[in-house]
C-alpha cells in the first residue's frame, strides 16, 4: 500500500508507512518532522475518519514548533494487517491494544514521550486511556467531542438490578427507534454503507453535513437519563428509525448542490480523498470498534482501572452544535468533576458540530496551541 499522494496534503505535511507496528503497517501523516528535537503531539481520529482528518491542525502545529503525527488507525485507510471478515477475531480492536499500537506509532516516529495525546470522536476513548495507564509517556490530553467519564466500576458485591432493556423500549415507542452503535455493530452496517444506493461519496457528503453546524437543526441540550423517550430526542444518526440503516437515514438530509458548493469547511475535492479510502476499504475497521464496546469486550479489562483518574493537564474543545457531548446522559460532568483531575476548561466552539477541527480550524488551533503553552 502506497502512501496518501503529496497532492491531496497541505505544504509541509507528509504521508508515510510505519512497518510493523503491533502486527500491522501504519499509515500516518506528519508535519514538523524536518527539525529534529521537536515535541511530539499525537492526534487520533474518528469513525468515518482518517488520519487525513487532522489536515488543518498540522502545520499549525508544526509552525509552533511541534512534530505533530496523525496515524490512519487500526481498521481505517492506508493502514495494512487488520481483518475486515465480520466473523474474523476482534481482540484486536480492545482499548489495550488500540493504545499499543498508538505508542508504537509515536516510538517509531522517534519519541519516548509525547506533549499531548489529541482524540476526536472514538480516537478520544484511546487519548484517554494513554494518559489514564501512560501519564509518564503521554503528559497532557486534549479530548475533542467525546467526554471521558472515567474507567468501568469493578461490579463488587451482589449483582445490581437488571437495568430495562434500552432497545425492547426505544423499538417500543409510538416512532420505533435504534441506538446507533448497536445498528453499527450488527452485519449489515458495513453492506448498508458501503455499497449504500447513493454511493459511498454522496453517503458520506450526507453524514458529514447532517453531524454539522451546517444541519440548522443540530441543537443540542442535556438529557435527564438513559431512558428511551430522553434518547429518542436526539437526532436519527444517534437514535435511527428502526427500519432504516444509516444509508438511507442521511439521505433525507442531503444538501443541496448550492449548499455543496459553498461549503468551505469540507470541500467536494477533500472530501473525494474520504470516499475513495472507504469506497476502497469499506467500514468494517471502524466497526469493529463499536462491536468491542457494544459487545462487552473491552470493559474486562478496563475494570482494573477502576477508581484512577486522568491526571495530566487536560482540555475538552467540541462543537456547540455537537450532540455527541451530551449522547450519555451526564458523562460531561463525570469528565470534569471525577474523571480529569487537571481539566480546568471546556471549550465549545460556535459554528461547529461534531467535525470541530475540521469547521472551525482556526478556533481549535487557538485553543489548542494556548493549553500546550501554558505551564502544567
Amino acid at each position: 500500500m502506497d502512501p496518501l499522494p503529496a497532492t491531496v496534503l497541505p505544504a509541509g505535511v507528509r504521508a508515510r508507512i510505519l512497518p510493523d507496528i503491533n502486527g500491522l503497517a501504519i499509515h500516518v501523516l506528519e508535519a514538523g518532522h524536518e527539525t529534529p528535537g521537536r515535541p511530539a503531539v499525537l492526534l487520533l481520529h474518528g469513525f468515518p475518519e482518517l488520519a487525513y482528518s487532522w489536515r488543518k491542525v498540522m502545520p499549525a502545529l508544526a509552525a509552533a514548533g511541534y512534530h505533530a503525527i496523525a496515524p490512519d488507525q487500526r481498521g481505517y485507510g492506508r493502514t495494512t494487517g487488520w481483518d475486515a471478515d465480520y466473523d474474523g477475531d476482534l481482540t484486536g480492536f480492545r482499548f489495550m491494544n488500540l493504545l499499543r499500537d498508538a505508542i508504537g506509532v509515536l516510538f517509531a516516529c522517534g519519541h519516548r514521550t509525547a506533549e499531548a495525546v489529541v482524540g476526536h470522536d472514538f480516537g478520544a476513548s484511546v487519548a484517554a486511556y494513554a494518559a489514564l495507564v501512560r501519564p509518564d509517556i503521554f503528559t497532557r490530553m486534549v479530548l475533542m467531542s467525546a467526554p471521558f467519564s472515567g474507567p468501568p466500576s469493578v461490579p463488587f458485591g451482589p449483582p445490581a438490578a437488571k437495568a430495562p432493556d434500552i432497545h425492547a423500549a426505544l423499538a417500543a415507542l409510538p416512532r420505533p427507534r435504534k441506538h446507533y452503535q448497536w445498528y453499527y455493530s450488527a452485519r449489515p452496517a458495513n453492506e448498508n454503507m458501503w455499497h449504500a444506493k447513493q454511493g459511498v461519496h454522496d453517503f458520506l457528503r450526507a453524514y458529514y453535513h447532517h453531524k454539522s453546524a451546517d444541519w440548522k437543526a443540530n441543537k443540542p441540550f442535556e438529557l435527564t437519563g438513559w431512558t428511551a423517550n430522553e434518547l429518542a430526542k436526539m437526532p436519527t444518526y444517534y437514535i435511527m428509525d428502526l427500519a432504516e440503516g444509516m444509508a438511507e437515514t442521511v439521505a433525507k438530509e442531503m444538501p443541496s448542490a448550492a449548499e455543496i458548493a459553498s461549503n468551505k469547511w469540507l470541500p467536494d475535492s477533500e472530501l473525494k480523498v474520504y470516499s475513495e479510502e472507504y469506497a476502497r476499504t469499506g467500514f468494517q475497521g471502524g466497526l469493529n470498534w463499536y462491536r468491542v464496546r457494544t459487545g462487552g469486550k473491552v470493559s474486562g479489562e478496563l475494570e482494573v482501572f477502576t477508581g484512577r483518574t486522568v491526571d495530566v493537564p487536560s482540555t475538552f474543545i467540541s462543537g456547540r452544535s455537537d450532540w455527541g457531548i451530551y449522547q450519555t446522559p451526564g458523562a460531561i460532568e463525570r469528565m470534569q468533576t471525577v474523571a480529569c483531575t487537571k481539566m480546568k476548561e471546556i471549550h465549545l466552539i460556535e459554528g461547529a458540530g461534531h467535525w470541530v477541527q475540521q469547521e472551525q480550524p482556526n478556533e481549535v488551533n487557538r485553543l489548542l496551541l494556548q493549553f500546550l503553552k501554558t505551564p502544567a
